[in-house]
């Protein structure tokens, strides 16, 4: 499903990644734990083709991402990828089934087929009574959930997570994570999920902990 070889990333003079490789399953729930600046964020936005890597290749669903010119890499992101941070980005002038229908938008998805399936993903994440709500009318938790519909909407088979349960009270982040054990018995989907929340990060199938540029 993934693979990373030898990944190396320098800003300025700072060496944040120092040969990282990994191989991540179909289907398989990572999470990565370690100090602020042992390098996961910028090891997730690689993975998730927000930055590029110096040196080193990573390759999703067999596809090597340094072949793709820019037009393909955003067309890849876009269908191939979902994201989730620890601040939702939510628009705030639109409601919720607007916020989650954004990325098929972008994908040119009919607005009809688009909001069907926007729809079955909010139900589907008890949300369906909220769909007309902006995000100040949601609660952390919801507006949380609402970016995780937003995430999937065009089937990804990758979901890429940057502290999710970090702006979310204990029972939220564990909600949200229990979630995401669900998502992947519907979808099938992979998860690589950067925390610095043990108890979570341990639910995980695998648990890496990152320290000074590398995986340990």
């Amino acid at each position: 499903m993934i693979s990373i070889k030898d990944i190396h990333k320098t800003y300025n003079t700072l060496e944040v990644l120092k040969g990282v490789s990994l191989e991540v399953k179909k289907g398989e729930i990572v999470s990565i734990v370690g100090a602020s600046g042992a390098g996961k964020t910028t090891l997730l936005q690689i993975i998730g083709t927000l930055d590029k890597a110096d040196k080193g290749e990573v390759t999703v669903n067999n596809i090597s991402l340094k072949t793709l010119g820019e037009r393909k890499l955003a067309e890849f992101r876009n269908k191939q990828i979902g994201f989730v941070f620890q601040f939702h980005h939510l628009l705030p002038e639109f409601t919720a089934l607007e916020n989650v229908c954004l990325p098929a938008y972008i994908a040119g998805k009919s607005k009809v087929e688009t909001e069907i399936k926007a729809m079955e993903l909010l139900h589907f994440l008890g949300l369906q009574e909220r769909a007309t709500h902006k995000p100040a009318e949601l609660s952390g938790g919801e507006q949380q959930r609402v970016a995780v519909a937003r995430a999937l909407i065009n089937s990804p088979s990758l979901i890429l997570a940057d502290e999710p349960s970090g702006n979310l009270d204990s029972a939220s982040a564990k909600d949200l994570h229990a979630l995401f054990f669900t998502l992947r018995e519907k979808f099938q989907q992979t998860f690589i999920i950067v925390t610095h929340n043990e108890e979570l990060a341990n639910m995980a199938d695998r648990k890496l902990t990152m320290k000074d540029g590398n995986i340990v």
